[in-house]
């Protein structure tokens, strides 16, 4: 574990008086152990467990996960597998056949049991246990709890993301190279759309171009025309036509961090309309950015964006947020919302956003991730900001 990682999970152990935190999400598995199940596509109704505590670090897992674990770099100081799983062992079954086999001897039947073992092993004997239950089917988490007997139970969730929401330098670099292949692979798109192309062939081209620079696209939405003002559709056979709205919202995931960058553009010269749409929220996402700096809080920053959208020309653009945190989930804390108390800290990554969606006409959409630093914020996007001319 990197010291930062440590020094936020201590403040948050003490923050919630808990004497170890558990986490159940797939991101907070990865974030306490590094460990990423493949598994848990396929039976989601399992129960993985990262324990983090003053003496170590324990993973409660399914038996069928623990070869993937011992063949790979997770980082953790013991292991506890639950559930019968049946292996064949050869007279030299090699390192990690040892190791599977000596992780699963006597494997406890149960993941509440298995959490309990790994909390002996912690030497976790009294003091709240902040279990996240996101992660758990609610019969899971029943049963969990009710294995933890009379230990007290506190909401791990919330001290988990308030943990994640300060990014140690190795997550700031892993969000840089995210970004960098989804910036580069929606150049890719940018360079060859034009009239004729449809929103299904956009986004199979931007991920084709994102698998190539070894990420994994996430939440590729390309719209054109009237479509733009859909926050959130399914690619379509539509082709794009001259003179039309085209919305790039895409994102991407590299070795478990997420990147999400927005850029609007027209099919040939923008009309009027088009190019006071996206000065205004423009001239907003600039403004919220300038916001950005330790001390200042979400709401704060959220007001800045949305009076200087509509000081731009949009006079009634409105919103519900405006951002919000991003890294191993697409989506964490901080939200930048309304009247938010929340004081933004150095090392926290938000990615900023003004979208504008008109059913009838269409939308204009920017949007930028932003490193809070100790004196104000850094902008880690490369592209271009301005309004695409796509010829």
């Amino acid at each position: 574990m990197y010291p930062h990682q440590h020094e936020r999970l201590s403040a948050a152990l003490a923050a919630h008086r808990a004497g170890a935190l558990a986490g159940t999400t797939a991101a907070n598995v990865a974030y306490l152990t590094g460990f990423r199940s493949v598994s848990r596509e396929i039976y989601p109704d399992g129960a993985w467990c990262a324990v983090a505590a003053p003496g170590g670090t324990a993973l409660v897992l399914p038996a069928i996960d623990t070869p993937t674990l011992a063949d790979g770099d997770a980082a953790v100081d013991h292991v506890v597998p639950y559930g019968r799983f049946v292996f064949a062992y050869a007279p030299e079954p090699g390192e990690v056949g040892r190791r599977v086999r000596e992780w699963t001897a006597g494997a406890p039947t149960s993941a509440g049991a298995a959490l309990v073992k790994a909390l002996d092993a912690l030497g976790v004997r009294d003091g709240a246990v902040a279990l996240d239950q996101s992660g758990l089917t609610p019969a899971t988490a029943r049963e969990i709890v009710a294995a933890l007997g009379t230990r007290a139970v506190a909401d791990g969730a919330a001290a988990l993301l308030e943990a994640r929401q300060v990014k140690g330098p190795w997550e700031i670099e892993a969000l840089e190279r995210a970004l960098g292949i989804a910036e580069e692979a929606l150049n890719a798109v940018v360079q060859v759309l034009a009239p004729g192309t449809s929103e299904r062939e956009a986004v199979d081209l931007f991920e084709r171009e994102v698998r190539a620079r070894g990420a994994t696209p996430c939440a590729a939405l390309i719209t054109f025309g009237p479509r733009t003002a859909f926050p959130a559709a399914h690619p379509s056979e539509r082709k794009l036509r001259t003179g039309e709205l085209v919305r790039l919202d895409v994102g991407c995931v590299w070795n478990g961090y997420h990147a999400d960058v927005t850029r609007t553009g027209v099919a040939g010269a923008p009309d009027t309309r088009q190019e006071a749409v996206y000065d205004a929220v423009s001239h907003g996402l600039e403004a919220g950015i300038r916001a950005v700096r330790p001390g200042a809080t979400a709401g704060e920053v959220f007001a800045t964006t949305v009076r200087a959208v509509r000081e731009a020309g949009l006079a009634d653009f409105d919103r519900h947020h405006v951002g919000y945190g991003i890294g191993l989930d697409a989506r964490e804390t901080p939200i930048v919302e309304r009247d938010s108390p929340k004081a933004l800290e150095a090392g926290m990554v938000l990615r900023l956003e003004t979208p504008y969606y008109e059913h009838g006409w269409g939308g204009a959409q920017v949007k930028d991730t932003v490193l809070v630093t100790r004196d104000g914020a850094r902008v880690m996007n490369r592209s271009r900001r301005g309004l695409l001319v796509l010829d």
